[in-house]
């Protein structure tokens, strides 16, 4: 896989990382799809993981609020 591509796609998971922190939201299984990058004909994936209902209720008024600007 083309190095800027590797970049990318774990500069895109960070920036999402801190964004959630800045509303309040934590996804702990969020990264880089690690088997996605073993395929160099895909193109990579971040895996959002699995999220309690607490913390998928606050993604969801996140969201809501940004629809909303």
């Amino acid at each position: 896989m083309p190095s800027s591509l590797h970049d990318d796609v774990h500069d895109c998971t960070e920036a999402l990382r801190t964004a959630l922190h800045a509303n309040g939201i934590t996804l702990p299984s969020l990264g880089v799809d690690l088997p996605g990058l073993a395929h160099p004909g895909l193109p990579p994936l971040v895996a959002l993981g699995n999220c309690n209902t607490a913390t998928a209720h606050k993604l969801a008024e996140a969201l809501r609020k940004a629809a909303a600007r």
